[in-house]
């Protein structure tokens, strides 16, 4: 369809450096109706829900597996090895795609993303395997 609306695909990557980067695109919602757009039909395999306490913290990791993470509850902080940290809240997302590149090793200087619990409430997430 001609001018079709959008919805923002918010990625956190590895970018060429092999340092977790963000991405955003836009997934033309070109199917369905005028009263409910719809994207093409995308991958998933599994979900898995998760609550993290308050004070949750992880130490620098990398995505095993590409991932949508859905906030459902809660804040979910990502920090980048930049120093950057980016809030995610409840009813917000992002695709969690920061693998480790091919052939190296682990460097908890270089590779991944940290996340931690924000705010007075516990992190309710939602992940969707593709």
């Amino acid at each position: 369809m001609h001018n079709a609306p959008t919805f923002t695909k918010v990625s956190l990557v590895t970018g060429a450096d092999g340092r977790a980067h963000w991405r955003e695109e836009a997934i033309a919602l070109s199917e369905g109706k005028p009263q409910a757009r719809l994207s093409p039909l995308l991958p998933g395999s599994s979900v898995q829900l998760r609550e993290s306490p308050v004070g949750f913290r992880s130490e620098f990791h990398c995505t095993e597996q590409p991932q949508w993470v859905f906030i459902l509850r809660g804040r979910m902080a990502i920090g980048l090895h930049d120093g950057s940290w980016r809030v995610f809240a409840a009813g917000q997302h992002f695709y969690s795609a920061d693998l480790l590149p091919a052939g190296a090793a682990f460097d908890v200087g270089v590779h991944g993303h940290r996340s931690r619990q924000d705010g007075d409430e516990p992190l309710v997430t939602l992940f969707v395997r593709g």
